[in-house]
C-alpha cells in the first residue's frame, strides 16, 4: 500500500554507506538493491533517507510496506502517470532510531523514464511474495527496486548493502580519565546517536568524565544496535548512566518503552529479539540456545560448530555476528538481545545447566590439549588462540566452581599460567589461584595445592610483590616435600631463587639457582633449566660476575632457542641488552631489544612488554635524542599497559622511568610532549610494538660523528633535519615551520648531501649521533 513519507531527518554515523546506496540506485544498470541487516540496526530509515535524495531523478516514486494488505503492484500499474512528490511510508515511522535533526531534501534533478520502488520489511511471512513480485516487477526495465530484508531475498540480479550495527567504543586503555575521555567518545557512532536521543529524553543531559565510562559500557554492551541505543537512552529518565549499565548486565531485554507508534518489534528489545528468531527451525533454535551461553568472540573449532548450514543460517538472520578474526579463524558472538532472549529460553526449557557444563567441558578439554602447544614452535598461535577465548575460560571455571568440580577448575587454572602471564591476568590469575585452593581445602591432593601455591607465587612476582612472592613459593615447597616430586621441586626453587633476587637477595637467590640449575639440568627439563639459567644469569650481573652471567645467559638463550621458547628467549634477551650496556654495546643492546619486541609482539605480550618499552626507551634516549617524541610515546605505552595490568616496578627502576620523563618534558616543547605523551597512552599492544622496531637503529660509524655545523649545515637545514629525524613527512615540515613544500625538499636534498647520507633514515641515524 502506498504511504506517506516521514518527516526529514539526519543518519547519524551512516556516511559510507548512504553514498553507497545513492550510487547505487543512480547506476542505469542496477536493478534490485537489497538493504540486509539485523533487526533495528537501521534499515527502513537508510532506505527511505536515500530515496529522499535520489527520489527526484526518477520519473515515479513508490514506497510500500511488504507486511501491509492490499496486494503487489504490477509494473503497469506504477507506469500510471501521478502526481509527485511520491507516497511513501507514513509518520509511524521511527522504526529505525537513527535520525535526529531534519536534513533538506535534494534538489530533483530532471526526472529519468525510470520507476523506482522502495518495498520495506520483506522478512518472514512476506519473504516469498516479495521475491515472486520482484521477479514480475523487475522484468520491466524501467523499474528500480530498494528492499530491505533481515537476509537476502535471492533473486537474480540482487545486489545486496549489508548494514551493521554502529562501531561501539574500543576496550578501555590507560587512566580513568584518559580512558572515559567525552571528546574521543562523541567521536564514536554508537555514542554520538546515545547522547543524542538521551538529550531529547533529558535536556540537561551531557557527556562528562564522570559518566563517559558508563555511556562507553552501554554502547558496548548493546552491541552499537540503534535501537537498542534509543531505548536505553530513554531510560535515562529513570536512571543513571552507571546504574543503567549495571542492569543492562544482566539482561538487555529488559529494556522497553519505545514509541507508541512503532510496530511492535520496535517497542522493547524482547519484543525485537522474538522476532528475530521467528521462523527457526528446531535444530537452528537448539544451535543459537547452545551457542547463547558462550561469551562474544570464541571460534567455530572451540564451540565444537561444524553444522556449517545452521550456522550461515544463523550469521544470514543477523542472529550470529562475526565480531572479529584470530589466526585465520571468524571470531564469533549471539548479538544481544538476541543472546539474552536465548538464553532466558534455554533456562525456561530446563536445558541451560546442561548446555553450562557442555561449555565448561569444551574449555576444559582446549586448554588441557593446549599445553603441549605452549612449549614449542607452536607458542605464539596458541597463546593467541587463548587469549581470544579468554572471557570464554573464565565463564568455564566460574561453572565449574558453581557445581564443585575443585579438580577440574585447578586443572584449568594451572593450564592458563602462561596465557594469563601473557595477557596480563595478573591479578585474576592470583584470586583464582587463591579461590581454587580454599575452595577444594583438604579434598585436593596435596600436589595439586602445591602447585597452585607455585603458581600464585608467580602471579605476585609479576605483580610487583616479590617478598609476597618468596611466602607462596616456600609453602609451596613445604607442600611439595610431602609429596616427593624432585621435578617439580626444582621447577618451584627455580621460581623461588628469580623472586629471591627482585626481593633485594642475589646472594641467597644465587645459592637457590644454582642448585635448582643443577637439579633441571640432570632430569633433562631443557625449559625449566633454561629459566632458571636466565634467573641464574642476572642474579650473577648483580653481583657483579659479569663474565660468568655472560656464559651462563649464553647457555640460556642457546636452550630457549632449541626448544622454540619464544616467550621464554625474550626474556633472557632483555638481559643481555642490560650486560651489553654496562658494556658500552649500545648496537649489541639494541639488537636482543629489537628481537625481544618481535618475539612479545607474536605473543601479544602485555606483563613484560612494559618493561621492555621502558628499556628500549632509555636506549633510544641514549643513542638517538632526536628520537624525543618516539621516547615520549613509548614510556606513556609501557606506563598505560602496565597500569592495565595492576603490576608495580621496583623504585629503582621507577625513578629511573621518572628522571627519564622529567628529563624529556624539560627538553621538549610543553604541547609536543603532551601530545607525544596522548598518543602513547593510546597505543595498543601492536602499535606500541611497531612504534618502537620504527627506530632507527644506533650506526655503525664512531659515535663521535661531527656536530651539523661542521657539515656546513645551515640553521633552516638543521631544524628540517630534526623533523625529518622524528619522521615527519615534507608536508608536515613545511606546515610545521610555515615553508612551503617545494622549499622543504630543496632543504632536505642539501641535508642529505652534506651529511653523505641517500636516505631519510640515514639523515635520521646521523643527526641521532649529534648529542
Amino acid at each position: 500500500m502506498p504511504q506517506t513519507l516521514a518527516p526529514a531527518a539526519e543518519l547519524v554515523g551512516r556516511e559510507l554507506e548512504t553514498a553507497l546506496l545513492h550510487e547505487r540506485l543512480r547506476d542505469p544498470l542496477v536493478r534490485l538493491v537489497t538493504v540486509t541487516g539485523r533487526a533495528g540496526v537501521g534499515k527502513s530509515r537508510l532506505a527511505l533517507e536515500a530515496v529522499r535524495e535520489v527520489g527526484g531523478e526518477f520519473a515515479r516514486v513508490a514506497v510500500l510496506d511488504a507486511t501491509a494488505p492490499g496486494g503487489w503492484p504490477a509494473p503497469s500499474e506504477l507506469s500510471e502517470p501521478s502526481e509527485r512528490p511520491a507516497q511513501s511510508r507514513s509518520p509511524q515511522s521511527p522504526r529505525s532510531p537513527q535520525s535526529s535533526q531534519p536534513s533538506q531534501p535534494s534538489q530533483p534533478s530532471q526526472p529519468s523514464g525510470r520507476i523506482l520502488l522502495l518495498l520495506d520489511d520483506c522478512d518472514h511471512e512476506a519473504r516469498p511474495a516479495a521475491a515472486r513480485a520482484l521477479e514480475a516487477l523487475t522484468a520491466d526495465p524501467r523499474v528500480v527496486v530498494l528492499a530491505t530484508s533481515v537476509e537476502p531475498l535471492g533473486v537474480y540480479g540482487e545486489l545486496l548493502l549489508p548494514l551493521a550495527p554502529l562501531p561501539v567504543p574500543g576496550p578501555r586503555r590507560g587512566p580513568a580519565s584518559a580512558a572515559a575521555d567525552p571528546h574521543a567518545l562523541q567521536e564514536v557512532a554508537s555514542v554520538a546517536l546515545f547522547v543524542r536521543r538521551a538529550r531529547e529524553a533529558d535536556p540537561a543531559f551531557s557527556l562528562t568524565l564522570e559518566n563517559a565510562a558508563a555511556v562507553a559500557e552501554i554502547c558496548g554492551l548493546l552491541g552499537g544496535l540503534p535501537l537498542a541505543l534509543e531505548l536505553a537512552a530513554r531510560r535515562l529518565r529513570l536512571f543513571p548512566p552507571h546504574l543503567l549499565a549495571s542492569r543492562l548486565r544482566g539482561r538487555t531485554t529488559m529494556l522497553s518503552g519505545g514509541p507508541a507508534n512503532a510496530p511492535a518489534r520496535h517497542r522493547s528489545l524482547a519484543a525485537l529479539a522474538e522476532w528475530s528468531c521467528r521462523g527457526l527451525d528446531g535444530a537452528d533454535r537448539e544451535l543459537l540456545g547452545q551457542l547463547s551461553v558462550y561469551e562474544p568472540g570464541f571460534g567455530l573449532w572451540a564451540a565444537g560448530l561444524s553444522a556449517e548450514a545452521a550456522v550461515e543460517t544463523l550469521l544470514d538472520r543477523g542472529l550470529l555476528a562475526v565480531v572479529g578474526e584470530e589466526q585465520g579463524e571468524l571470531r564469533l558472538a549471539v548479538p544481544e538481545p538476541v543472546r539474552s532472549y536465548a538464553r532466558a529460553e534455554l533456562a525456561g526449557s530446563g536445558g541451560e545447566a546442561a548446555a553450562l557444563d557442555a561449555h565448561a567441558e569444551r574449555y576444559r578439554s582446549l586448554v588441557s590439549g593446549a599445553q603441549p602447544g605452549l612449549r614449542g614452535t607452536e607458542q605464539a598461535r596458541v597463546l593467541r588462540e587463548l587469549a581470544a577465548e579468554g572471557a570464554n575460560v573464565i565463564a568455564a571455571l566460574r561453572r565449574l566452581r558453581e557445581r564443585g568440580d575443585g579438580e577440574a577448575a585447578a586443572a584449568v587454572v594451572l593450564g592458563c599460567r602462561l596465557p594469563w602471564l601473557a595477557q596480563g591476568r595478573l591479578r585474576e590469575g592470583l584470586e583464582w589461584c587463591d579461590h581454587t585452593a580454599e575452595a577444594g581445602g583438604a579434598a585436593l591432593p596435596e600436589v595439586v595445592r602445591a602447585r597452585l601455591a607455585d603458581l600464585s607465587g608467580v602471579f605476585a612476582l609479576a605483580l610487583g610483590d616479590p617478598q609476597e612472592a618468596v611466602r607462596r613459593h616456600r609453602h609451596a615447597l613445604a607442600l611439595g616435600k610431602n609429596v616427593g616430586d624432585r621435578r617439580q621441586n626444582a621447577l618451584v626453587s627455580a621460581r623461588l631463587g628469580a623472586a629471591l633476587l627482585e626481593s633485594g637477595d642475589p646472594a641467597g637467590a644465587r645459592a637457590v639457582l644454582v642448585t635448582a640449575l643443577s637439579a633441571l639440568e640432570s632430569m633433562g627439563v631443557t625449559g625449566g633449566a633454561a629459566s632458571a639459567a636466565a634467573s641464574l644469569a642476572a642474579a650473577l650481573r648483580a653481583d657483579g660476575d659479569r663474565r660468568r652471567a655472560l656464559e651462563t645467559l649464553d647457555r640460556a638463550v642457546e636452550a630457549f632457542r632449541r626448544i622454540r621458547d619464544g616467550r621464554g628467549l625474550a626474556g633472557a634477551l632483555r638481559t643481555v641488552a642490560a650486560l651489553a650496556l654496562e658494556g658500552d654495546e649500545p648496537e649489541r643492546a639494541d639488537r636482543a631489544l629489537r628481537e625481544s619486541l618481535r618475539l612479545y609482539g607474536a605473543v601479544g605480550e602485555r606483563t613484560e612488554l612494559p618493561g621492555l618499552l621502558e628499556e628500549f626507551g632509555l636506549l633510544l634516549m641514549r643513542t638517538a635524542p632526536a628520537q624525543r617524541p618516539r621516547t615520549v610515546r613509548l614510556l606513556a605505552a609501557a606506563d598505560t599497559l602496565r597500569a592495565e595490568t595492576g603490576a608495580e616496578v621496583a623504585d629503582e627502576w621507577r625513578s629511573a622511568a621518572e628522571r627519564a620523563r622529567t628529563e624529556l618534558s624539560a627538553r621538549m616543547d610543553w604541547t609536543d610532549f603532551a601530545v607525544a605523551w596522548a598518543e602513547g597512552v593510546r597505543m595498543a599492544v601492536p602499535e606500541a610494538v611497531a612504534e618502537a622496531l620504527s627506530a632507527p637503529a644506533p650506526s655503525h660509524r664512531p659515535s663521535a660523528a661531527p656536530a651539523p655545523e661542521d657539515r656546513s649545515l645551515t640553521p633552516r637545514q638543521v631544524q628540517v633535519a630534526l623533523l625529518v629525524s622524528e619522521g615527519m613527512t615534507n608536508r608536515q615540515i613545511a606546515a610545521k615551520l610555515d615553508i612551503s613544500e617545494w622549499t622543504v625538499v630543496n632543504h632536505v636534498r642539501q641535508v642529505m648531501r652534506r651529511l653523505g647520507c641517500s636516505s631519510r633514515v640515514q639523515v635520521a641515524g646521523a643527526v641521532g649521533r649529534w648529542a
